[in-house]
């Protein structure tokens, strides 16, 4: 189900993949150069309602407007916030989710919109090549659970390159092989199918933990 929602920056876009007995809602956002279609994204959709998430996969307002740049972070947030209620309508708790820009959304703003948790796939720790313009201080700053989730390859931060997670601050999950986009190649020693099951496998049991 799709579900159009007015926000102050403009109209976004909700769509839904419902579990039958959900306990917590997955809302998820893309990154600034895709859309909804990201394959880590579609397959968080179709394997997590039969864990008891529910999947809401958002497009950002800029996305629904046809455009092919993001706008700049302020706005991306307020985009975000704007969605917030509908996700929340269900009662359920709202694990705040994204991959790359989405993901830093989601850290932004986890605290207050009272996420129970914020999933941060393909966080982009730093522009490629550029390690010390740093955005660490977003993912230590989202004050709730986090898991990120890395590939091995991704040029804007490898899993090695991230800080120490301070009490326990956030867990990561290495995809072997995977781009930014969770893509491995074809000599890799894990098919693609296998790296989307590590994705989907390891969010399914981290979900599982939030009770």
């Amino acid at each position: 189900m799709t579900k159009a929602v007015e926000t102050d920056a403009g109209p976004a876009r909700i769509t839904w993949h419902r579990a039958k007995q959900p306990r917590l809602v997955l809302a998820v956002s893309h990154g600034a150069g895709g859309g909804i279609e990201a394959r880590d994204l579609k397959a968080l959709a179709a394997a997590l309602p039969a864990h008891g998430v529910s999947v809401a996969l958002v497009e950002q307002p800029w996305r629904v407007a046809g455009r092919k740049l993001a706008p700049v972070p302020k706005t991306l947030d307020t985009g975000w916030r704007g969605v917030w209620p509908a996700l929340a309508a269900p009662g359920l708790p709202v694990i705040s989710g994204g991959r790359s820009a989405g993901a830093r959304v989601a850290c932004r703003t986890a605290g207050e919109l009272g996420a129970r948790a914020v999933l941060a796939l393909s966080f982009p720790l730093h522009p490629p090549g550029r390690p010390e313009k740093s955005r660490a201080d977003e993912l230590l700053g989202a004050g709730v659970p986090t898991l990120v989730v890395q590939g091995g390859n991704d040029p804007f931060g490898r899993p090695q390159e991230f800080p120490e997670a301070p009490g326990g601050t956030y867990e990561l999950i290495e995809v072997p092989y995977g781009d930014h986009g969770f893509a491995v190649p074809k000599r890799a020693e894990i098919s693609q199918e296998r790296a989307l099951e590590l994705i989907t496998d390891g969010v399914a049991q981290w979900a599982g933990s939030l009770g």
